[in-house]
């Protein structure tokens, strides 16, 4: 588990050969980078732009954004959980615009079904053949808006393209587009019309986050900014998705030392013993986890892992991924018990 090659993002950005980069990319990423000259440097000068702009749309969530922007780097999902109207679509349609994305949106409702989702085959008369036509799965990025509304069977048709990148239709498999990432959203648990999410899919999203209601002046404002016209339609795109694949591959190759993952393994433990708690996070929850902490390296400009990574990262990442004894716990309730676990456990130096 422990990534034994560090590549340093300085070291790159100054590299003698102008194709390094493509070549790094290119062992992770199909297709190849369009553009095999781009370094390190200017990645992530872009990436901070993105993080910019962002900034000046969603007033006040500056750690939401940098987390959803960690799960991307990370090749995560993102599911954000929150009252309607604090702004959790904005924020993912922001996103698609200014990273040259290939985006579609679908609302979802109790009447949804899987194929609207991953497609169907359709009957042509004229060859007597049936013909695959893609659903919105088949994009780089998908906007799953209130997906708790769509029944559990129409949940889990997202399930595959997740965990896999890919479908499979009549027992065909189709290979989803690469970048692949889904930005759901979802309505408090309770709230009329809802459906809950399973555990299984739950653990297929890399973070739960919550916007929360913004602070007194930042809704000042933003319906100061919003009174003549939307700031969110006037995005434009400041990256590419081949540039988005290549700062991913970064992700992989950042050193993580022994002692860092040691502590992540600590955690999960812990949450394996806790009374309060059901069950436990997965070695697949401690994979994700180390993978967010190098993605948050990647971001900041590391090509190395702090424990300050994986310990602010620990909650999002970990409280959808355990079950808690008392049945009617809230996420919130949830995300407590690992804030309170990771006091317990002594952070490595």
């Amino acid at each position: 588990a422990i990534v034994k090659t560090a590549v340093s993002l300085h070291s790159l950005s100054h590299h003698s050969d102008p194709n390094h980069l493509h070549e790094t990319a290119s062992e992770m990423s199909s297709p190849p980078l369009s553009q095999p000259t781009i370094n390190a440097a200017e990645l992530l000068t872009k990436i901070n732009h993105v993080r910019t702009s962002l900034q000046e749309v969603i007033r006040d969530k500056a750690n939401v954004i940098d987390a959803v922007l960690i799960a991307m780097l990370a090749e995560g999902s993102v599911l954000l959980e929150d009252v309607p109207g604090v702004g959790k679509t904005t924020l993912a349609k922001s996103l698609a615009r200014l990273i040259d994305l290939e985006f579609q949106r679908i609302q979802c409702t109790p009447d949804l079904l899987p194929a609207d989702i991953i497609g169907s085959s359709v009957f042509r008369p004229s060859s007597g053949t049936f013909e695959f036509r893609a659903g919105p799965v088949f994009s780089n990025l998908l906007i799953a808006d209130e997906i708790n509304r769509a029944s559990p069977r129409t949940q889990s048709a997202l399930l595959e393209a997740m965990a896999e990148s890919q479908v499979t239709v009549d027992g065909k498999r189709y290979v989803l587009k690469r970048p692949f990432i889904v930005i759901a959203t979802q309505n408090p648990s309770g709230f009329e019309g809802t459906f809950p999410l399973p555990e299984s899919q739950l653990d297929r999203f890399l973070m739960r986050l919550s916007m929360d209601y913004p602070d007194t002046n930042s809704e000042i404002e933003l319906l100061l900014e919003q009174a003549a016209s939307d700031p969110a339609s006037a995005l434009t795109p400041v990256m590419t998705g081949d540039e988005l694949t290549a700062l991913q591959s970064f992700v992989r190759k950042v050193k993580v030392d022994r002692k860092a993952v040691a502590y992540i393994v600590e955690i999960a433990a812990a949450t394996r013993t806790d009374t309060r708690l059901r069950v436990g996070v997965s070695p697949r929850g401690s994979k994700m986890l180390m993978r967010a902490a190098q993605a948050k390296a990647v971001l900041l400009g590391r090509d190395y892992v702090l424990p300050d990574d994986v310990q602010s990262l620990a909650p999002s990442i970990l409280s959808h991924r355990v079950s808690p004894r008392n049945a009617i716990a809230t996420s919130e309730e949830t995300t407590l018990i690992i804030v309170d676990l990771l006091k317990s456990i002594e952070v490595p130096v």
